[in-house]
């Protein structure tokens, strides 16, 4: 094997080949024993046809793409064996190929490389960490909610109101014509919600259980089912009933039927601890994405496109299975998105989505490069009583030894186990190069504007 290594610009090198002879016959032999079976020559039997009578009846170049697929990975391979520095992020692309007089070949290959990271400042820098703070009222909200979750529906015996759940079976349709979706009994619908189409609940408020009603409703111009949008429909309800929301009252006997606490007080208590523990989380993680972000933002590296395409494509898939496990199939989302697009706006495809995409890509691999050039910085490594003991905390959750659990994991398990290791090591590392900076209090922002009036 003979190669010679070029760094270009954008994060690119170029690896130039050059194979003997002897070496791109034995690949055209074995091209032609893979594909000999496609060619029918009259007098031969299908796949008996010898090999000087298929380059004399199609050219000799016949087995030639055939051959330097079977000779580009066994270079290039190799070269990439010796080439420990060269980190390559994508396929490479054929430059140029070349078959000599002597029967040698020379092609060339051009390579995506991780770029070169310069990293900024990372040690010492000063983000403001907020402080987690819960007041009254968000307490007195989550244990609304909570209390919402309670409600009882009470029968109204007379005309509803909004906020009142009417139960009705209506019929609608458009110039006397029923049309798809637009019927159902016993439907419970909750007036003032928003719900319906405009307009729709507003003639429901004043009906009684019984009360016959025709509503009057014109569909939105941009309304998904095209063969709606725009057209005004009558749906014919009846009321079955008409019932109230009453909710449970806060006391001592809520908090028993709600909480594992017997008063009121001891459930407010813990609902406050709970909210301070979230809000402590979400601070702390702002604090890290705002450091994060300030390290990345000092760095100076050229993200190469490739890398861009490939982590947008990335994110589309896991998109697309986020959907499956919701049980739509990504064709159906694309289909949705075109009937609900405005007029005049291009059509939503899956390249469509992608480009979407590239603007987040292209911040999450400059973020992870610029992390890995930290963690290369900062000698940050994972040993392998670390591993054990995050195996051992899975296989106990599985209900399985460690031994056992370890001969089940795939080798894709254990580079996430790892990943997440580190990247709990490098933001450990982070936070202790840079220590949180205290907010201003009111207190210290008056202090500060006082000195510097003394000082004028």
């Amino acid at each position: 094997m003979s190669y010679t290594l070029e760094k270009l610009e954008k994060s690119q090198v170029k690896f130039d080949f050059a194979v003997d002879q002897d070496a791109f016959s034995k690949a055209i032999d074995k091209a032609y024993e893979k594909s000999k079976h496609k060619f029918s020559i009259a007098g031969f039997r299908k796949g008996h046809v010898p090999k000087k009578v298929i380059e004399g009846y199609y050219g000799k170049e016949v087995f030639y793409e055939d051959a330097m697929d079977i000779i580009i990975p066994e270079e290039y391979g190799a070269a990439l064996d010796k080439e420990a520095d060269v980190d390559v992020v994508a396929q490479p692309s054929l430059a140029d190929f070349k078959v000599n007089d002597d029967g040698s070949v020379n092609f060339t290959l051009i390579v995506t490389v991780k770029p070169e990271v310069k990293l900024g400042e990372y040690k010492g820098i000063e983000v403001e960490k907020k402080a987690a703070k819960v007041t009254a009222k968000e307490v007195d909200e989550k244990i609304a909610q909570e209390q919402e979750k309670q409600v009882r529906l009470v029968d109204v015996d007379g005309a509803a109101e909004n906020g009142n759940i009417v139960s009705i079976d209506f019929v609608g349709s458009v110039n006397g014509e029923k049309f798809e979706g637009g019927s159902a009994e016993n439907y419970e619908l909750e007036l003032g919600s928003g719900t319906f189409i405009p307009g729709f609940e507003d003639q429901l408020v004043g009906v009684k259980a019984g009360d016959d009603k025709d509503v009057v409703v014109t569909f939105p111009k941009d309304y998904q089912a095209e063969n709606l949008a725009g057209k005004e429909a009558v749906f014919a309800c009846h009321v079955h009933g008409v019932k109230r929301k009453e909710l449970p009252k806060l006391d001592d006997e809520f908090a028993k039927d709600v909480s594992e606490f017997d008063t009121l007080a001891e459930y407010k208590a813990d609902v406050k601890k709970q909210l301070e523990k979230d809000a402590e989380t979400r601070v702390e993680r702002e604090f890290e994405d705002a450091l994060v972000e300030k390290i990345v933002d000092g760095a100076t590296l050229e993200v190469p496109q490739d890398m861009i395409d490939q982590e947008a494509e990335e994110m589309v898939q896991e998109y697309e299975y986020r959907l499956m496990y919701q049980g739509l199939k990504f064709e159906d989302y694309l289909k949705y998105m075109n009937n609900v697009r405005g007029e005049g706006e291009p059509e939503v495809t899956r390249e469509t989505i992608i480009d979407q995409y590239k603007p987040q890509a292209a911040n999450a691999v400059k973020v992870r490069l610029v992390m890995e050039a930290i963690v290369k910085a900062e000698n940050l490594t994972v040993e392998d009583k670390e591993i054990d003991a995050k195996l051992a905390e899975m296989a106990e959750k599985a209900g399985q030894d460690l031994e056992t659990y370890k001969k089940k994991v795939k080798r894709e398990q254990i580079d996430y186990v790892v990943n997440s290791l580190l990247s709990e090591k490098l933001l450990a590392r982070l936070k202790e190069l840079n220590p949180a900076k205290k907010p201003a209090t009111k207190k210290s922002t008056k202090k500060a504007a006082e000195d510097a009036g003394a000082q004028e």
